[in-house]
């Protein structure tokens, strides 16, 4: 169960201040924010039946619905249960055993696998499947992390590199036709910060739930230090302003918080 303050209960409560708190906390969660940026900038290009594999609580949804025919989301069922994601009043059209989709071959006209890789134990059968139900002009939709936390424990197995994930795509017959880098060496740097700040010192992680972030996390239990948060707020502010304007500044192609690759069948 959540460990959310009765005075966070109650802001939370006043009309409006949900949203305004979560564009807050989204600014301040400067790996949210470039996945949210490059999402909506490849929506457009999506179309047809989509399946959204290891879709949480959908938090993709707005941005891809407008484009798509049907949206479906799937499930690891055992590892899904564990998660705050499934207390919450969005979640998976299906759940299934993590082996193989339940759906016939070359089904869908789009995929999406946001942030998942890294949970699961087998990754290359995961992307296989994925590009058996995956048609042929067909467009998957693939994101990883690079530099990230540990986070979901203990399903946190791996982080991957454009390389790594060229190749795991070229095994399941995939290539990578466009990739975008998120973010550099200050985005790196400050979203630890800003990680430690919020979860370490302020203890904010049943805050985060509340406001619909971290749904891949088991739901927190901890106490919030609510008399930190004065000082630590303003200070994650700052590192996530100074993060973006330092990676324009001084850019670094070799760090990134994670990669996000457009995917289509190679043959």
């Amino acid at each position: 169960m959540r460990q959310v303050p009765q005075l966070i209960d109650a802001l939370l409560a006043v009309p409006g201040a949900k949203k305004t708190l979560r564009r807050a906390a989204d600014f301040i969660d400067i790996q949210w924010t470039l996945i949210d940026q490059g999402l909506k900038a490849v929506a457009p290009r999506v179309g047809g039946k989509l399946l959204d594999v290891g879709c949480g609580n959908k938090p993709y949804l707005h941005i891809f619905a407008p484009h798509v025919s049907e949206y479906i989301g799937i499930e690891h069922e055992a590892a899904y249960a564990a998660t705050d994601a499934a207390s919450r009043e969005t979640g998976p059209d299906l759940l299934y055993d993590g082996r193989r989709l339940p759906f016939p071959d070359a089904h869908f006209d789009t995929l999406l696998n946001i942030q998942v890789l890294e949970h699961t134990p087998d990754p290359q059968a995961l992307l296989d499947e994925m590009a058996r139900v995956l048609k042929r002009d067909g467009l998957l939709v693939l994101c990883a992390p690079f530099c990230f936390r540990l986070h979901e424990e203990p399903h946190d197995y791996f982080r991957y590199t454009p390389h790594g994930l060229a190749v795991m795509c070229e095994r399941a017959g995939l290539e990578i036709v466009e990739l975008q880098a998120h973010g550099g060496l200050w985005s790196v740097l400050g979203h630890k910060l800003n990680s430690y700040l919020g979860m370490k010192v302020a203890r904010l992680d049943a805050v985060g739930q509340a406001l619909g972030k971290l749904g891949h996390e088991a739901q927190s239990g901890r106490r919030a230090r609510l008399w930190a948060a004065p000082v630590v707020l303003p200070a994650m502010g700052v590192v996530s302003a100074g993060a973006r304007v330092l990676d324009r500044l001084l850019p670094d192609e070799t760090e990134a918080l994670s990669f996000l690759a457009l995917v289509r069948h190679s043959r």
